[in-house]
Order: structure tokens, then C-alpha cells, then sequence
């Protein structure tokens, strides 16, 4: 087995644990972050019902941000749509048999790299032109966006200039997920590509990208608006609730 293979295998297990565990560990504090009070976005839902729609229709179309700012919510809802197209093509390196969903969605995914690249250079351009943005960009803001930009270049640099030898690349794909390591291909495009993934798997948990899984732990969008109706009592403050009533 050649160094480069070694050397990327062993960078993608330790990438993935890192992913993985800094997930789990940021998703356990936010769970268990207390809520003292009712803080939901007013006008919010009454129901539990209408919280789960009003939670899908932010996660799904940016609804505040689309309220909030017509340009950002463009290039962001384009980057992050187009990026799920993405993501869904590359489950076919994942997958033997592939899925025939993901292989009817291949088309969009490919020409999806392109929007990506377009929603984040729009995202990015923000950070720069607009005065009131750019005083709150920190540089890891910069450097996170260069990252992302890298990876969708580096992608779509594969797909339309030069041709990755992609049967080898899945089987070395499959390769790590059974512990079977086979020969990673050595086009530059595809190993700047692969460290540039790698390299975001890595600083994920420690990134401002978190607000992926912690938009569904914020109260002021989880919460039922029923101040009125039922009293709202924080798990850690019932122990002393109970102690003062005795």
C-alpha cells in the first residue's frame, strides 16, 4: 500500500472521529443548555404542531432570513439547496448498489456544484461590500468561506477539466468504511480536494457551521407561545420550585 494511501486513509478516520465526537459533544450541551424562559419569536405559533411547521419551513426556506435580508437569503438558500444536491450525488461513493434515487438525482447534483460556488462567492462578497457586515466578519469567517469555495472548485475541477479515475476513488471510498484499504488515485485535483474535506470535517464542531444542527435547539424557535395558558418551568429550577412550595 502506497504512502499517499495510508496517509489519506488514516486523515479521513481521524477527520470523521472528529466530526462525529465534536458533534455529539456540542448537540449534548445544546440539549442540555436550560431554557428559563419563554422566549419564542413573536408572532409564534400556539401549538406544538405549529412549531414543528414554522421549524420546517426555517430550515427548509430560510423563512426569518428571507423576512430579514432578500440578497443574503438568496445566496444562502442557494449555497446550502445546492449543496444538499451535492452532498446526495456523493452518496454514490458510499453506496453498492446505488440507490436509485440517487442515481436520478445525478444530473441536478452535477450542475449544482456550480450554484454552490455562485451562493458562496454571493456570501462571501457580503462580508466584503456591505459596511455593516464587514465590521462583524472575523477572518475565520474569510477563511471558512475560502474552504468551502476550495472544495467546490476543486470538485467541479474534476467533473469539467480534468477526469478523476472515480471507479478507483469509490473503491477506495468503500474501502475504508469495510477496512479494506484500496489504492487512492493520485490526481492532484482529487487529493486537494479530499484534504480540503477533510480539513472541514476537522474544524466543524469548532466553527460557526454548528448553526446547522443548533437552529433546532434555539428557544426563540422551539418554543410553544403559550405563556398564558401553561406555566413554564425549567427542568434544573423544579427541584426548587417543589422545595419552596414545602
Amino acid at each position: 500500500m502506497s504512502f499517499l494511501t495510508v496517509t489519506y486513509a488514516v486523515l479521513f478516520y481521524a477527520a470523521t472521529a472528529i466530526l462525529i465526537g465534536g458533534l455529539a459533544y456540542k448537540i449534548s450541551v445544546y440539549a442540555r443548555t436550560p431554557a428559563p424562559l419563554k422566549i419564542p419569536t413573536t408572532p409564534a405559533p400556539t401549538t406544538t404542531s405549529g412549531v414543528v411547521m414554522r421549524m420546517g419551513r426555517e430550515v427548509i426556506f430560510f423563512e426569518s432570513l428571507f423576512k430579514s435580508s432578500k440578497w443574503t437569503w438568496l445566496f444562502g438558500w442557494m449555497f446550502h439547496i445546492s449543496l444538499a444536491l451535492v452532498l446526495i450525488r456523493h452518496l454514490r461513493y458510499f453506496t453498492e448498489p446505488v440507490w436509485f434515487w440517487v442515481s436520478w438525482l445525478q444530473p441536478f447534483g452535477k450542475y449544482a456544484g456550480f450554484f454552490m460556488v455562485l451562493g458562496l462567492l454571493g456570501l462571501w462578497s457580503r462580508r466584503v461590500l456591505v459596511d455593516r457586515v464587514r465590521y462583524i466578519s472575523a477572518p475565520s469567517d474569510h477563511l471558512i468561506l475560502a474552504l468551502l469555495v476550495g472544495i467546490g472548485i476543486t470538485g467541479l475541477s474534476m467533473k469539467f477539466v480534468a477526469h478523476t479515475d472515480i471507479v478507483s476513488l469509490k473503491a477506495f471510498v468503500l474501502g475504508l468504511m469495510y477496512f479494506d484499504w484500496q489504492p487512492l488515485p493520485a490526481d492532484f485535483n482529487l487529493l486537494l480536494h479530499l484534504l480540503l474535506v477533510a480539513v472541514l470535517m476537522i474544524i466543524f464542531p469548532v466553527s460557526k457551521l454548528l448553526h446547522a444542527p443548533g437552529v433546532f435547539f434555539s428557544p426563540t424557535r422551539n418554543q410553544v407561545d403559550n405563556p398564558r395558558e401553561t406555566r413554564h418551568l425549567a427542568p434544573w429550577a423544579a427541584p426548587l420550585d417543589s422545595s419552596s412550595a414545602e
